[in-house]
């Protein structure tokens, strides 16, 4: 099978939460089959002082649900309100 990248958009629930912190746990909670890319990881503006976080991700296809256990993990992090995926394309 092949791999996929893909970015997701890391959305807080507010301003007051740690972009930073999220971002140093994001390794830690990856499923099987999913890789964080270096470089790839940085926090961008949204609106009135809302930021959020922007990652990319090479996700192995060979098991067909890696993509909805990456969404429930980013999703289970302390503070984040939405999460989506932006872009992916076959490696």
């Amino acid at each position: 099978m092949g791999k996929i990248v893909a970015q997701y958009d890391i959305m807080p629930e507010s301003t007051d939460v740690d972009l930073d912190a999220v971002i140093k746990k994001l390794p830690t909670i990856l499923p099987a089959g999913v890789e964080l890319m270096d470089g790839e990881t940085k926090i961008l503006p949204v609106a009135f002082g809302l930021m959020k976080v922007n990652a990319g991700f090479v996700i192995d296809d060979s098991d067909e649900m890696a993509g909805s256990k990456l969404e429930e993990a980013l999703a289970s992090i302390e503070g984040i309100e939405t999460v989506s995926c932006t872009s992916s394309t076959n490696l």
